[in-house]
């Protein structure tokens, strides 16, 4: 589970979700509507926390199914002023949310993220195993590896709709401490997908990596954590880059929403594969690296149980 990060010098940033103006129950503007034209649910307009057992409603997703997501309490709109940009230069030429990125060197967080890394590359070897030799593929890496296949049978928003759907549909949402013990526990994929429970950054991980293998280029994917500002927690999504605009795919919802639709969160870090990066502050008179939160000073992100 998420603890809160701090991250020290960031400035405290709303996005406001604007509302469409077709009337449609959102705030996240239109309806999305994947390859195959189906609507899927709008979060907007019903943006909040959601509980460990959310009650559901009827809704379609981006692959056109009707299923289940859970409602989110309204959230009210504010504005503040954007960041500046640091001389250290980003990972890739833009980041999520329109913001500037400093590294992030050492910490809590950087320490979990290269061991899910590690991990992560781990269970690599199992993928590879279960394409050439399916009587060696465990039953969690076959389910992985089915969502990825639908993942790559699709293209653009509609690619990035069926993993969303696909990953969100098939855990439940379950505390670390409810589920391991302990208060916080990032795990990789299959171990996600073989107890089938999770929280948001196991989420997370598991649409992050399903994306790479279903072939979105790797600058085109990152992990991100952002402030709830409703809960005041923190939360995992993944974020990714589509003809120039970054996509967000949440477990809380089965839409699909730019970034800049977002509202009652401030961005705080990005972790992708080269490491874990940091927002920059509304300031940077002298750039400098940036820290992420220590054991000693706070706790990794990981606090939210859905």
């Amino acid at each position: 589970m998420f603890g809160r990060v701090a991250a020290s010098g960031i400035a405290a940033l709303l996005f406001i979700m604007p509302v469409p103006s077709n009337g449609a129950d959102s705030a996240a503007g239109d309806m999305d509507k994947s390859a195959g034209d189906a609507v899927i649910l709008d979060p907007s307009g019903q943006t909040g926390v959601l509980s460990q057992q959310p009650a559901p409603q009827q809704t379609q997703d981006d692959s056109g199914a009707q299923t289940k997501v859970s409602a989110l309490d309204p959230a009210p709109p504010d504005s503040s002023p954007s960041l500046s940009a640091p001389s250290i230069p980003a990972p890739s030429p833009s980041a999520p949310f329109g913001r500037n990125l400093v590294p992030a060197f050492g910490g809590n967080l950087l320490t979990k993220w290269s061991g899910v890394e590690a991990a992560i590359r781990a269970e690599s070897e199992i993928f590879s195993r279960c394409k050439t030799n399916a009587a060696l593929c465990p039953a969690a890496a076959r389910n992985f590896l089915a969502i990825v296949a639908q993942g790559r049978a699709a293209t653009g928003r509609a690619r990035l709709g069926v993993i969303n759907r696909a990953v969100n549909m098939a855990i439940i949402p379950t505390s670390d401490l409810e589920q391991w013990g302990v208060i916080d526990r990032w795990s990789p994929p299959l171990e996600t997908f073989t107890t089938s429970r999770g929280d948001c950054e196991d989420y997370a991980i598991a649409k992050y990596v399903a994306l790479l293998e279903a072939g979105v280029d790797a600058q085109d994917v990152k992990l991100v954590i952002v402030r709830n500002l409703a809960a005041g927690e923190d939360h995992a999504v993944v974020a990714a880059r589509l003809e120039g605009n970054w996509i967000i795919l949440d477990n809380r919802w089965l839409a699909l929403v730019h970034d800049s639709e977002m509202s009652q969160v401030v961005p705080l870090f990005v972790l992708d594969q080269s490491g874990v990066w940091q927002f920059a502050p509304a300031s940077v008179p002298e750039a400098r690296p940036a820290s992420t939160p220590s054991d000693a000073g706070a706790t990794a992100p990981g606090s939210l149980p859905h």
